[in-house]
């Protein structure tokens, strides 16, 4: 699998035309028209066209074009995807798919996605990003990550996950009272979990959104938060949030030196026969390079390196 960048995602509904328009011009690595959460049952099967008409009509750029389907749980979730892909799949890159419970939900999304790429004569397989936001989802979650090539990454949905654990949450990646009150971190099972899952099996981890739309400070610290425990990205539910987003999951200026700094240490060190190196007194393992390595690509992916650097 090809690796993609995926810091920000920027959402919109799929029954807002003019937001969606708008999220075309977005700095944003991805956008996600959301046909589940943003959307009344009865606009449900309406807000189709609107997906169909983004990805067939607007220029978008270079970003990932993704939309979020119905639940499996639901009546609209098969006639989502037979309707937009269908209709636009040639033009779309990702679909996500909420309340993951299971691998066999994949399965059920795979098998249909292969059967309308070959009646459509699609060249290109549209990838699949599965939403983590159940108990289930989170006890599966390897067999979930095992279960399909065609999956590419997770995607964290805190709020859904709260109510399937009955865990008390005022606002959706905000900190609050609850947090305040438990002595220590009180997602961290889960989203380690993923985060886990998603390297075990090569896919990308993706935190959720933050709600605070006001809330610079708790958005900051949310993504510094994410991206510590190893994530490659954050969904977006307003365009101010994507800079901030962008910034953080990057490799800082201080790292990127350092792996290069590494990486250039070691190849003079194999051109004159040695083994173990120490750069600045710091031994440098097997380990260390991987680390190196993985921390130029992404800064080669973002642009912030070019391939001659």
């Amino acid at each position: 699998m090809a690796e993609k960048l995926e810091r920000s995602v920027l959402l919109a509904p799929a029954s807002n035309w003019g937001m969606i328009q708008k999220t075309a011009a977005a700095q944003a690595d991805a956008v996600c028209i959301d046909l589940e959460d943003a959307v009344a049952p009865g606009e449900k099967e309406a807000s189709r066209a609107n997906v169909i008409r983004a990805y067939k009509e607007l220029d978008f750029g270079g970003k990932l074009r993704l939309f979020r389907m119905n639940g499996l749980d639901t009546c609209f979730a098969y006639r989502d995807l037979v309707e937009i892909v269908e209709a636009a799949g040639d033009k779309i890159d990702l679909i996500v798919v909420p309340k993951v419970n299971r691998p066999e939900d994949i399965y059920f999304v795979e098998t249909l996605l292969s059967q309308i790429e070959s009646y459509k004569g699609f060249e290109r397989s549209i990838g699949i990003e599965a939403l983590i936001e159940t108990a289930a989802g989170c006890i599966n979650i390897r067999e979930i990550a095992a279960s399909s090539a065609r999956l590419e990454g997770f995607v964290y949905g805190s709020g859904d996950y709260a109510a399937s654990v009955q865990m008390p949450l005022e606002s959706i990646g905000e900190l609050d009272e609850n947090d305040r009150i438990y002595p220590g971190h009180r997602w961290h099972y889960v989203m380690h979990a993923i985060v886990s899952a998603a390297r075990a099996y090569q896919k990308r981890a993706i935190d959720g959104p933050f709600a605070g739309i006001k809330n610079q400070e708790g958005l900051t610290q949310a993504c510094k938060v994410g991206r510590a425990m190893g994530f490659d990205g954050k969904w977006c539910i307003h365009p101010s949030q994507i800079e901030t987003v962008n910034q953080t999951f990057v490799p800082s200026e201080k790292d990127i030196q350092w792996a290069q700094l590494v990486l250039n240490e070691y190849e003079a060190a194999l051109q004159e026969g040695r083994g173990a190196i120490s750069v600045k007194g710091k031994m440098i393992d097997v380990a260390s390079l991987r680390m190196c390595r993985t921390i130029v690509e992404r800064a080669r992916l973002a642009g912030l390196l070019s391939d001659s650097r």
